[in-house]
């Protein structure tokens, strides 16, 4: 049996973690790896969603689309490739990963000018109308004690 230094009274870890190395991937994870590697969906430890979802006007994205930015924004932070995908195509990269958008809706991914990555989402409700800004995240960094 591990011990889990989240159970200990004295434990100030924020997150549980092992100390153990982790056992030898197997065949199955070895595939799934090079699957990620060519750009095709992560293994499920890395989802945005657990199933397919689609987003189907403005509401649904307020409501549920800032839970999968944040998700995918933590793995920016961890996983360049991911990063790198997000970046040439935050919409086609959230299709590949099972979340579908209203065609209203743009992503623009930023990283210049600012401290860290932002994701910012529009609204455009028809072809040559002004897009309006929805939300927008970014990695805070806070600590406390």
């Amino acid at each position: 049996m591990d011990h889990d230094p989240m159970n200990t009274p004295t434990s100030r870890a924020l997150v549980p973690f092992n100390n153990t190395l982790p056992a030898r991937a197997t065949q199955t994870e070895t595939n799934a790896q090079t699957a990620y590697d060519q750009h095709e969906p992560a293994p499920v430890d890395f989802a945005l969603v657990r199933r397919e979802t689609h987003l189907k006007d403005k509401a649904d994205v307020e409501k549920y689309l800032p839970d999968i930015l944040g998700r995918a924004l933590a793995r920016i932070w961890i996983d360049n490739q991911f990063r790198d995908r997000f970046a040439a195509g935050p919409v086609e990269t959230l299709a590949a990963y099972g979340v579908y958008l209203p065609r209203t809706i743009s992503i623009d991914f930023v990283t210049v000018g600012t401290p860290r990555p932002q994701i910012v989402v529009y609204e455009q409700r028809f072809p040559g109308a002004p897009r309006r800004k929805l939300l927008y995240l970014r990695l805070s960094m806070v600590a406390g004690r």
